[in-house]
């Protein structure tokens, strides 16, 4: 009899436990499903950005860990941390990484302070290796669509670019040409008053003015033509230190009287490259003016030449203009070449320069590059195509 008793009394034991694995089991469940419909829901918050979604997930891994009371987790991402409140690294890791596109960007990690028995992982259950897991995932298919989504913007953005461009250079091609025939008459007609005989001093003087503000209009027209890509460039081959010499004969008076110092740095044994000269002097004219008038209590200008190779490994040349100037603002960085863009008062400046000086870099096969910071000045260096012998 005592034995029958012994049997009824143990069996009751063995479901109790059975039911609190049970419990156990699906408190855990719960748990990490409620970690990832968490996740699914901060992933599709709108407004937010990348590093505002990346740390919203890493505040819900904790409560979704076996001892969330010890637990602390962090997301590393392109060398940026994301972690949750009250964070530090514990003797206990669990971590997995987060791969983007093939190439690993970070990692998912999960510790904890304290030490505890060890189970499937460590102290940590299989469970939770699977979740770990299934968290990298997302957390890299998260990224993914976020810069999908920017590239994509990007590239919207750069059309919508290009075609204010081409309708601004459609205008400005016919306006051109449009002045071209009336200014032309006006230039011919002062000229030959000009040399009416017994004119007046002052009639001189006025007719003067008039043949030197023709002449500024069609240098204008001449821009607006050239952005427009309407005069395609005569190249020839061309050293860029004669370009510089040439350039400075004439510009190197105007910076003494500005209190500008003109410092040449050019290369010798400078490799040759293909392009129109008469252009190549505009990017140079054009960039120490924008210098010149960047520096309204004097500086440094420096002219540099240089061999060396493009980004893609191709030989060429660059002409380097920097200045001691004002600098640029972020927000004037980002529209330095629209055309008609400029901070110079309306007598001072068409806001064309630095448009065409990309049109002229442009169809040489050449790109310009530049670095300025308010305050600091401002470097412009252009890169062409250098003519190997």
């Amino acid at each position: 009899m005592g034995q029958v008793n012994s049997k009824r009394t143990a069996a009751p034991a063995s479901g109790l436990k059975n039911a609190e694995d049970l419990q156990w089991a699906l408190r855990e469940r719960v748990k990490e499903l409620t970690c990832l419909y968490g996740i699914a829901q901060v992933a599709h918050r709108p407004g937010i950005s990348l590093g505002e979604t990346l740390q919203g997930i890493v505040e819900l891994l904790p409560p979704a860990w076996q001892y969330p009371e010890i637990a602390c987790a962090r997301i590393l991402f392109d060398g940026r941390a994301y972690t949750a409140p009250a964070f530090q690294e514990g003797p206990q890791r669990q971590a997995a990484e987060v791969v983007v596109a093939g190439i690993r960007r970070g990692a998912v990690e999960v510790f904890y302070t304290r030490h505890k028995p060890g189970f499937a992982e460590g102290p940590f259950l299989k469970e939770e290796r699977s979740l770990i897991d299934t968290v990298a995932k997302e957390v890299a298919i998260i990224i993914g669509r976020r810069e999908a989504e920017d590239y994509k913007s990007k590239l919207q953005d750069q059309l919508r670019h290009a075609d204010r461009l081409a309708t601004i250079g459609q205008l400005a091609a016919g306006v051109a040409h449009e002045l071209n025939e009336p200014l032309g008459n006006i230039l011919g007609f002062a000229q030959l008053a000009n040399k009416a005989p017994r004119l007046p001093k002052a009639t001189a003087r006025d007719l003067e003015k008039i043949v030197q503000t023709c002449l500024h209009a069609r240098e204008v027209i001449q821009k607006l033509l050239l952005f427009s890509r309407q005069m395609p460039p005569l190249k020839t081959a061309v050293n860029l230190n004669q370009v510089v010499e040439d350039g400075l004969y004439f510009l190197e008076s105007r910076c003494a009287k500005a209190g500008i110092e003109v410092v040449r740095a050019l290369a010798g044994e400078l490799p040759a490259t293909s392009a129109d000269p008469s252009q190549l002097n505009q990017v140079l004219v054009n960039l120490v003016v924008n210098a010149v008038q960047a520096m309204p209590e004097g500086g440094t200008l420096t002219i540099q030449t240089a061999a060396g190779q493009t980004a893609a490994g191709q030989p060429c040349v660059s002409l380097i203009v920097q200045d001691t100037g004002l600098g640029m603002t972020e927000e004037v960085r980002k529209k330095i070449f629209v055309p008609f863009f400029t901070t110079k008062d309306i007598d001072q400046g068409t806001g064309l320069g630095l448009a065409v000086v990309h049109g002229i870099v442009s169809a040489h096969g050449g790109a310009i590059r530049f670095d300025s910071e308010a305050g600091r000045g401002t470097r412009f260096e252009i890169q062409l195509p250098a003519l190997i012998k």
